[in-house]
């Protein structure tokens, strides 16, 4: 049990925890490349939102399973509920406070060695789905926020979210292959591709199974030898499971990103990557913990928010909203990917400011928004991501787009 782990840390447990590093991060990376190269071939069988909808699942495999651990046992004794907050809060942040900029910054350095200059990643049209995917379980966290409790009754519209979410990714159509677009992908994607049908979707199902399944056993050992390496080092508890548990558990996702982000033309995959698994905590993942904390409890309690978890929710739901706010133009640029990377990084190192922090992403919310009431007004121009998801959902459902 990864708490028990924490909180114990004994010098025999950590030994044998630490060694288990010699084959379970390597585990881990070839899991990462396996899913991801499935992923890669199957947006032409698929969506691709839908591809990395199934990617994000299975990336946040081992995030599933800490908070399931945390959420267990906060049912059994609920002055541990602040660390199933921790955890979730702290998931949120890294990803797009860290995952979204790395991404950004790791295409432009590869650009710049090309060709010096900053670039911007820009999203396709389909994109909007993911960019509004977040939407909804983000305005919806304001409620839950606003109450002071997650409840099993919060599940219900939560998990409708994620589904409705995934119902709208299945009805858009695959990609076409293109000789250009089979050029960027990796020798292993490629090769699927280029199978007769039987043999490319089994060999695609193989690679979504096969990472999977490595991941699913490596993943628990890999993070018990990361935290007894942590705790080794005296980290404290609430930093600990709110930073560094995330950050091992979505190590996996970070390093797709990170191998599509260096080849430039697939950062925008890599990005929705990182998108979908937002979605995927907001909705589905955060709903789960009421739903485990009631049955481990025995009965139907919600989980209580003091001042402080409230103030850490509202911290995680304006950096979300920002991002989403950066990205209703359907492009990130080196300035917004900046500002998300510099405002996680002061919360981070100092957190004594993080309510101050609280006003500075609402002040830079606001100025966002009124960027775009000034475009709509003006410009007449709607934000690029709302036309594209009318126009989206219009060719999916025969729905006429109007204006």
């Amino acid at each position: 049990m990864i708490l028990k782990l924490i909180k114990a840390g004994t010098a025999a447990a950590a030994k044998t925890s630490a060694w288990s590093a010699l084959w379970t991060f390597p585990s881990i990376l070839l899991s990462a490349f396996v899913i991801a190269w499935g992923a890669e071939a199957a947006q032409f069988l698929i969506s691709q939102g839908l591809a990395l909808a199934i990617l994000a699942w299975l990336q946040t495999l081992p995030e599933f399973a800490v908070e399931a651990v945390i959420a267990w046992n906060a049912g059994k004794d609920p002055s541990q509920s602040h660390l199933a907050i921790a955890n979730f809060t702290g998931s949120l942040r890294l990803l797009v406070g860290l995952g979204w900029p790395m991404i950004y910054f790791v295409a432009a350095y590869f650009s710049w060695k090309k060709k010096p200059g900053f670039i911007t990643i820009h999203l396709d049209r389909e994109h909007s789905v993911e960019v509004f995917g977040l939407l909804l379980p983000i305005l919806y966290f304001l409620v839950i926020w606003w109450k002071g409790t997650l409840s099993l009754w919060d599940a219900f519209p939560l998990s409708f979210f994620y589904f409705a979410y995934l119902w709208v990714l299945w009805k858009i159509p695959p990609r076409e292959v293109e000789d250009e677009t089979l050029d960027d992908l990796d020798y292993v994607p490629r090769t699927v591709l280029a199978m007769q049908p039987r043999a490319r979707n089994a060999a695609i199902w193989a690679l979504f199974v096969a990472g999977g399944a490595i991941l699913f056993f490596s993943a628990h050992p890999f993070l018990n030898s990361m935290l007894a390496i942590a705790a080794g080092l005296g980290v404290p508890t609430f930093v600990f499971v709110q930073w560094v548990a995330p950050f091992l558990s979505e190590f996996p996702e970070k390093l797709s990103a990170f191998n599509w982000a260096r080849k430039i033309s697939a950062a925008p995959v890599a990005l929705m990557n990182m998108v979908s698994s937002n979605i995927n905590q907001w909705s589905i993942l955060s709903a789960m913990i009421p739903v485990l904390f009631v049955i481990s409890a025995g009965k139907i309690i919600p989980l209580q928010f003091d001042e402080f978890q409230r103030n850490e929710i509202l911290l995680t739901i304006l950096q979300s909203f920002l991002g989403f706010l950066l990205l209703m133009n359907l492009q990130l640029v080196m300035y917004e990917a900046a500002i998300l990377f510099v405002f996680w990084a002061v919360q981070f190192f100092i957190p004594a400011i993080r309510e101050e922090m609280i006003f500075v992403y609402l002040g830079w919310c606001i100025i966002e928004m009124v960027k775009l009431v000034i475009n709509l007004v003006r410009a007449r121009q709607s934000p690029a991501a709302w036309t594209a998801l009318r126009e989206t959902l219009a060719r999916r459902f025969d729905a006429p787009a109007e204006g």
